[in-house]
């Protein structure tokens, strides 16, 4: 019953957080990742649960500062700085869980200039490929790069983003196999990407699926999350 009561603690502080991630990014007003659960009983709970929702949203809990290029608040950089060290990766991680906490090491150093920020997270420098993609069919493509939508930024290089260049049919593709499905987050990513991408077919219409993406998973603040940040991106937010 415990595991059950945490559980969904933890998802309703994850829909909040992702709630007001889109307030933020609809208003341009400013976000603040401190305080931003809801009192859970001791300030240490709501310490802990503010800290496994940041990992769950990752590097997106700080999208509204990289999109709309604010500075964050010292203290609300101490607190993503905790959550990445707080939840590392085991050794048997997956490559997608990997390269998600390396995104939200990636936007940490880009928010907090500070020396030393990140000087004791093992393996931080450590270089990391997308070999697993290389051989992905077109269906699996998409719903890795739907995972790992928080590294489609404006400027962001990495292997991950080296191979969504290459590939834009087979992401327009997936993007369409999504919206037939009616899988609104897989499609929201999906487009998050393409705007991104150069050569994406004239014929995806991506703008219109976006909106119908919009509409048909409107109850799911992770798809309107998505979707908000393609159209900042797609409207020429740059950092």
């Amino acid at each position: 019953m415990e595991q059950s009561g945490t559980s969904t603690r933890l998802a309703g502080a994850v829909q909040g957080l992702t709630s007001e991630l889109v307030s933020a990014l609809r208003s341009g007003g400013p976000f603040r990742l401190t305080g931003s659960v809801p009192d859970v009983g001791t300030p240490e709970a709501a310490d802990g649960l503010t800290l496994a929702a940041l990992r769950v949203v990752g590097a997106d809990a700080a999208l509204p500062s990289v999109l709309h290029r604010t500075p964050s608040a010292p203290d609300d950089l101490v607190m993503f700085g905790r959550a990445v060290r707080a939840y590392p990766p085991p050794p048997n991680a997956s490559p997608t869980s990997v390269w998600s906490h390396w995104a939200m090491e990636r936007t940490l150093l880009r928010l907090d200039a500070s020396p030393g920020s990140l000087d004791d997270v093992p393996g931080r420098d450590a270089e990391l490929d997308a070999r697993w993609l290389d051989d992905a069919s077109w269906q699996s493509l998409t719903h890795q790069l739907a995972v790992l939508a928080p590294l489609a930024v404006p400027g962001e290089d990495c292997a991950v983003t080296r191979v969504a260049r290459g590939r834009p049919v087979d992401v327009a593709r997936g993007f369409v196999r999504a919206v037939r499905r009616r899988d609104w987050l897989q499609a929201a990513g999906a487009g998050r990407w393409l705007v991104l991408l150069d050569d994406v077919p004239d014929t995806l219409g991506l703008e219109a699926g976006l909106e119908f993406v919009a509409q048909m998973g409107c109850d799911d603040p992770r798809v309107a999350l998505q979707v908000e940040a393609a159209r900042l991106m797609r409207a020429g937010v740059r950092v």
